[in-house]
């Protein structure tokens, strides 16, 4: 009897469970991969286009009326040991006179997960220098957004910026 003999013929029940199979393992890892895209979806930019694109006009608007103002506004991280971080942010006029009485808010956005960005509230500490600390801060890229506007409120936005900053 030689090996030929030995083998089982290939039957249509074989070619249909290995079909059945095949197709079951490749639907299986694809409602995986799915299932995991959908749970790490970080969000979106915006929650309306539509709306985002009707505010334009104000947004260049604004950034002209800051670019006029000529302000200097220098924003620092210091990475503290404990896995926090203080954000201080000094700001000066055309004429290089401290900016006092404004509001600044900064926020540590995360490039690639919406979920993971964090708000600062910067206190004034002396004129035209603001501060403030938050905790518990992961290591990586960060955009550091630092928006100012009167105190009191008004809503008008005097000033913002948006930089990419590295956290060791």
């Amino acid at each position: 009897m030689d090996a030929m003999d030995a083998t089982r013929p290939l039957s249509g029940r074989t070619v249909l469970l290995c079909l059945l199979t095949f197709f079951g393992v490749v639907v299986g890892v694809n409602m995986a991969m799915m299932k995991l895209a959908i749970d790490t979806l970080s969000g979106t930019e915006v929650d309306s286009a539509y709306k985002a694109s009707l505010a334009y006009n104000d947004e260049i608007r604004a950034a002209h009326a800051q670019e006029q103002r000529r302000w200097s506004v220098a924003g620092r991280i210091t990475r503290a040991a404990d896995g926090g971080a203080a954000v201080e942010v000094e700001a000066r006029d055309a004429d290089n006179a401290p900016l006092a009485g404004l509001v600044f808010l900064a926020r540590l956005q995360r490039p690639t997960d919406k979920r993971a960005d964090r708000a600062v509230e910067l206190s004034e500490r002396a004129a035209g220098r603001y501060a403030g600390r938050v905790s518990d801060l992961a290591p990586g890229q960060w955009d550091l957004v630092i928006e100012a506007d009167r105190s009191g409120g008004g809503g008008e936005r005097l000033f913002l910026s948006r930089n990419r900053v590295i956290l060791e």
